[in-house]
């Protein structure tokens, strides 16, 4: 995870809602992945709050915890 000190530009990231997204506005998380180097997830409900910026590779570790039951999405 990149520190707050380094902060990153997120004004063209392409954001997605997740497919556990229901569409009664819920629980939504957003991820964009089209930035070089990071990925970004953040609540869909308050898109101009912060957003968490990962490593691709903590992200991947991430969904195959989650697929593996270890982690509730």
């Amino acid at each position: 995870m990149r520190s707050s000190s380094h902060p990153v530009d997120l004004t063209r990231a392409q954001w997605r809602k997740s497919t556990y997204s229901n569409g009664n506005g819920g629980a939504c998380v957003e991820v964009a992945r089209n930035i070089p180097g990071i990925v970004a997830v953040r609540d869909s409900k308050n898109p101009s709050g912060p957003a968490l910026v990962l490593s691709p590779g903590a992200w991947t570790a991430f969904l195959a915890r989650v697929r593996a039951g270890d982690v509730t999405p």
